[in-house]
């Protein structure tokens, strides 16, 4: 993953525990790096060791720590690095789970070699839809699900996920029902 990601993993545990969680995490994930450069690419393994690292240093389940981060990405990250990229997505939620699966196409024009993951949308109905996530990086339905509920968050819009299918349960992909 880039360095962007691993970077905002920092954000999250420097911004709501301290640097001095952010060094332990560190520590425990082996990961000896002061800074990450956003655009450098970085082992899977690093982003997923930083992660187990915050769970166990914050003790807090892995899933929370992941969902937290995915409403980070959205509410900081995102805004801070992608602001018109976010504002070209629509005014609504709805709008902008629409433009969800073309998001990566634009994306990929920075980070050249990324391997994003594909969202796909059926069922839109004027307040639900069902969200398809596809992706080769196991373990991060999580993560998605906080990147939905940040979204909800920053278009002022409560949304509720419930996970249809799931790649733990042995399907090809996870389908998220979001409603609002």
């Amino acid at each position: 993953m880039y360095g962007i990601v691993n970077d905002a993993i920092k954000g999250l545990v420097c911004d709501n525990y301290g640097t001095e969680a952010w060094e332990k995490v560190k520590q425990e994930s082996g990961v000896n790096l002061d800074y990450f450069l956003n655009q450098e690419s970085y082992p899977d393994n690093m982003t997923y060791d930083l992660a187990i690292a915050a769970s166990r240093v914050l003790e807090l389940p892995l899933a929370d720590v992941l969902f937290a981060f995915g409403e980070y990405w959205v509410l900081v990250t995102a805004r801070q690095k992608y602001g018109t990229l976010i504002e070209s997505g629509g005014y609504t939620l709805r709008d902008f789970l629409q433009y969800l699966p073309n998001l990566h196409d634009r994306v990929i024009l920075l980070f050249p070699n990324l391997q994003p993951p594909e969202f796909r949308i059926t069922e839109l109905q004027e307040r639900s839809l069902s969200l398809h996530y596809i992706s080769e990086r196991p373990g991060l339905q999580d993560f998605v699900r906080g990147i939905i509920n940040g979204l909800g968050t920053l278009f002022e819009t409560p949304v509720e996920v419930e996970t249809l299918q799931s790649r733990e349960s042995g399907a090809s992909h996870e389908i998220f029902m979001l409603n609002w």
